[in-house]
């Protein structure tokens, strides 16, 4: 197969639609705008205008803000981590392509709800202290490890979709 033999899928592809072409044509005379009025014509008000009076986006105010420096941070609970084997070392990249994870953002904490039977040695941004004890409990490793920036991030994110396509998901 090579790009000399692409086509779209049937039915995919509709010859472009010509509005106001006569009435034989099932959208001709008033083309689907109805009789006279301002919708009917060219120059028709933006959506949002309320013919002057003062729109509803400007009548309600403005509330609280957006905090630059706050942290999207993604909570994984232990139980999820059962899908491991035994003594495997659990990274994000390994979250990702397991599932787990869909997008790390700015970091992957591990949260302790649920039970954990497997020795692994987990490397994520953060742990809360219910789930390292969990960790440790069975003979694991709970270790903190900086990715870096959002730009490590995406990287490592397309690198494990990648690698996705080859691995099993749960």
């Amino acid at each position: 197969m090579d790009l000399s033999n692409l086509s779209p899928a049937r039915g995919s592809v509709h010859n472009k639609f010509r509005r106001g072409r006569g009435h034989a044509s099932g959208n001709g005379k008033t083309a689907g705008k109805g009789h006279k009025g301002q919708k009917a014509r060219s120059g028709a008000p933006r959506p949002g205008f309320e013919g002057g009076q003062m729109p509803l986006y400007r009548r309600l105010p403005k509330r609280g803000f957006t905090c630059i420096n706050s942290k999207d941070i993604v909570g994984i609970n232990v139980s999820a981590l059962e899908v491991f084997d035994n003594n495997a070392v659990v990274t994000v990249k390994e979250l990702i392509v397991k599932g787990i994870v869909k997008n790390p953002r700015d970091g992957v904490k591990i949260l302790g709800e649920g039970e954990l039977t497997k020795k692994l040695t987990v490397q994520v941004d953060a742990f809360s202290a219910s789930a390292k004890e969990k960790i440790e409990a069975v003979g694991g490793k709970a270790e903190v490890k900086d990715l870096g920036g959002r730009v490590q991030r995406k990287a490592l994110r397309d690198e494990a979709k990648a690698l996705r396509g080859k691995a099993e998901v749960i």
